[in-house]
């Protein structure tokens, strides 16, 4: 599990949109619309599609409508808190191997909370975009890299 710690210096559901070219499609899970704009806009502008859901309950709904490859969760949220989500994802066999970020303020309790959800990394807030879009890029590659080794269908087809 990755643990980044950054600085940041100083959003409605949206549902997917074909975009040429993209790096891959990303869920944003965030209850602020301010957040999930935030992630959404630094996503995008590195090449990433981006679909947003408010909370972990819309999460589950939309995730097999949306077939992203990769997930960013909010832990405190109505509803479906992120680690719930995170469990419930890791449950579904057509999720389980969907790389999860919570992106959320960091305490050691939610770090290990993190990791007996199944969780593949964990950003703290306040965060660098940069740092976001590393972690996602990241997991979005080596997750890909070992479902190809080992045979299992990439991308969308989860």
């Amino acid at each position: 599990m990755e643990v980044a710690k950054t600085r940041t210096r100083g959003l409605r559901a949206t549902y997917p949109r074909v975009v040429p070219g993209a790096s891959g499609r990303v869920l944003v899970v965030d209850d602020n619309k301010v957040i999930r704009q935030l992630i959404k806009v630094n996503l995008e502008l590195e090449g990433f599609e981006v679909v947003t859901a408010n909370d972990g309950a819309e999460c589950l709904d939309v995730v097999h409508r949306v077939c992203p490859d990769a997930i960013t969760l909010d832990v405190v949220m109505p509803r479906l808190d992120g680690f719930g989500a995170a469990a419930q994802l890791r449950a579904d066999p057509r999720t389980r191997h969907v790389p999860v970020a919570i992106v959320s303020a960091c305490t050691q309790h939610e770090v290990e909370a993190a990791i007996a959800a199944g969780v593949d990394a964990f950003l703290a807030k306040p965060f660098e975009p940069a740092e976001l879009v590393r972690v996602v890029r990241r997991r979005l590659v080596e997750r890909k890299d070992r479902r190809e080794r080992k045979g299992a269908p990439a991308g969308r087809g989860v």
